[in-house]
């Protein structure tokens, strides 16, 4: 497949994959029958598949040893695919034009199946296009995995205001603490409009970081130097983050750390759902705290 070559891996790609593919086949188990459009929308869908590279093993009693290697594997386009009951439309997002040559060709695999191929920039596409008086009888599942933090607010206020999506969003903390850096001074301004951007508010400063006083200021017995530094560890922004995701999703579960057992954490896979009644709600909490329960069991080590 021309452009196939996308290569992206790591323990954390294959658990967030794993999550998002149960969530997949029990949300379609449970909605087929309920709805007669469920729609699957991956606004960062890479080229369907990706390179991963697997190391070298050495041999055991029960194993013989094995050489380095690149294996190809679904990505999550290819996933969303395979899932049945299938989707009855899927909806697949990128900036690439080479990723989208890509996603054509996996259209082209799948002729009976209802694929939109969209290239450009998810934000805008999403902000422009999701207004839709069809989503109070279509339901859909978005994922959002950005290869870094380029998923706005607005974005996913714009998702949240649909009552109709149920959404996966990888999100980047080891992006969210370079740029909130521990002291306010070293967060110039552009890096102040990526924050807010990204959290929907300019109040980040005023509740991420606190006033602390100049110990050199103090030593010296001059007039105290005001410092202001970040008063939240990675945990902290990962719980205010939460806080924010939840002024507009009405269920926001806890989120998955990925990678799981690695410190500092580098992700959080939060699980939101946009669709406000009780039964929405109640179904989405049981599946969604089942499947990353299932996942803190496999992979994350008691601490």
């Amino acid at each position: 497949m021309a452009g196939e070559e996308h290569e992206f891996g790591g323990q954390h790609t294959e658990i967030k994959l794993e999550l998002v593919e149960k969530y997949l086949r029990a949300y379609m188990s449970a909605l087929r029958k309920k709805f007669n459009r469920l729609w699957y929308i991956d606004a960062f869908a890479g080229t369907g598949s990706r390179t991963v590279r697997v190391e070298a093993r050495d041999g055991d009693l029960f194993d013989a040893p094995a050489p380095a290697r690149t294996e190809t594997r679904r990505g999550s386009a290819r996933i969303a695919l395979d899932v049945t009951p299938a989707f009855d439309r899927l909806i697949f997002m990128d900036a690439s034009a080479e990723h989208c040559t890509a996603l054509q060709e996996l259209k082209a695999a799948y002729p009976s199946r209802d694929i939109t191929i969209l290239q450009g920039d998810a934000n805008r596409l999403i902000q422009d296009q999701i207004k839709w008086a069809g989503w109070k009888s279509t339901r859909a599942v978005m994922f959002l995995d950005p290869y870094g933090m380029e998923v706005e607010w607005d974005t996913l206020k714009a998702v949240a205001e649909t009552r109709a999506i149920d959404v996966w969003y990888l999100f980047s903390l080891s992006g969210l603490y370079r740029q909130a850096a521990r002291n306010i001074n070293s967060v110039d301004d552009a890096k102040r409009r990526a924050l807010t951007r990204m959290l929907g508010t300019d109040e980040w400063e005023r509740e991420l970081y606190s006033p602390i006083r100049s110990a050199q200021s103090l030593l010296e017995g001059l007039e105290p130097i005001e410092v202001r530094q970040r008063n939240a560890d990675v945990a902290g922004l990962e719980a205010y983050v939460k806080r924010r995701i939840e002024t507009i999703f009405p269920l926001v579960l806890e989120p998955f750390p990925l990678p799981p057992n690695s410190r500092p954490q580098r992700f959080s896979l939060f699980f939101a759902v946009s669709n406000r009644s009780t039964a929405a709600t109640t179904l989405a909490r049981r599946f969604g705290n089942h499947i990353l329960a299932s996942g803190r069991s496999s992979h994350v080590r008691s601490r």
